[in-house]
């Protein structure tokens, strides 16, 4: 069961994406991982680094505000 800080991050990650009306493949291939590891930040199933989480979050092209809760 994830956290609910990953969770929460999972939420707005999923939320900025679909914002962006980006698909997963694209956030992935944008921020230099695969499409399988995005899927499982969006459905909370891995933690990003925090290395991972900049790149994301730069892929978006959001403010790290915007997905954590703090």
């Amino acid at each position: 069961m994830p956290s609910k800080l990953a969770s929460h991050i999972s939420r707005q990650l999923q939320l900025a994406r679909q914002h962006t009306n980006l698909t997963q493949a694209e956030v992935a291939k944008r921020a230099g991982t695969n499409t399988n590891y995005y899927a499982k930040l969006e459905r909370g199933e891995a933690v990003p680094s925090l290395k991972m989480l900049e790149k994301v979050i730069k892929a978006l092209g959001i403010k790290s505000s915007d997905v954590l809760p703090f």
